[in-house]
C-alpha cells in the first residue's frame, strides 16, 4: 500500500478583513519579534564551543527552522487571500462573511458565521466557506429550508435571520 497523499487544498481564497489582519500581525510578531530573540539565543549558544551535544543550540535552530517555515506559509497565503471587506450587493441572500441565525427541527436556535478557511473558530461558531453547512446556506434568504448532511445523518435547518458586520 502506498502512503503517498495527494496535497489537501487550500479551499476557497477568500478572508474577512479581521482575519487578515490577525494574519499580519501573526506575521509581524515571529519575522520582527520571535525570529531575532531566537537567532541572539542560538549565536549565544553556538559561542559556548561544542555545537553537537549542546541542546540550546539544537532546541534553537529547530525553533529558527519552524518560524522560518511558518512565515513562508503566512507570506505565501497571504499573497494569495482575497480580503472581503464590503458587504455584497444583495444583503437579503447569504454570502461569505454573513452572520446566519438557524433553526434546527427540534427548535434549537444556532448562529454562525461564514469565513474562510484560516479563521475557522468554533467556539465563536465561525465556519468555514468550504463545509457542508456553509455549502448549504449560501445563496439562500430567510425562510429557506437547508438541508445539511452531517457524520449523524441529514439535518434540516431553516434560516431565521442574515447580517453583515
Amino acid at each position: 500500500m502506498s502512503r503517498y497523499r495527494p496535497p489537501r487544498s487550500e479551499g476557497t481564497p477568500l478572508i474577512t478583513e479581521t482575519g487578515a489582519q490577525r494574519l499580519r500581525a501573526e506575521l509581524h510578531e515571529l519575522w520582527h519579534v520571535k525570529r531575532p530573540a531566537v537567532t541572539q539565543a542560538v549565536s549565544e549558544a553556538a559561542a559556548l564551543g561544542d555545537r553537537s551535544e549542546n541542546a540550546e543550540y539544537i532546541y534553537g535552530k529547530k525553533m529558527l527552522r519552524e518560524i522560518d517555515s511558518r512565515v513562508r506559509f503566512l507570506r505565501k497565503r497571504l499573497e494569495n487571500l482575497k480580503v472581503v471587506d464590503q458587504p455584497p450587493s444583495d444583503p437579503s441572500k447569504v454570502f461569505f462573511s454573513a452572520w446566519v441565525d438557524l433553526e434546527d427541527e427540534d427548535g434549537k436556535r444556532l448562529q454562525v458565521r461564514i469565513v474562510g478557511s484560516d479563521e475557522i473558530d468554533p467556539k465563536q461558531q465561525h465556519i468555514s466557506i468550504d463545509s457542508p453547512m456553509a455549502r448549504a446556506l449560501l445563496g439562500k434568504s430567510v425562510d429557506d429550508e437547508i438541508a445539511v448532511v452531517a457524520p449523524a445523518g441529514e439535518r434540516l435547518y431553516w434560516i431565521t435571520a442574515i447580517d453583515y458586520p
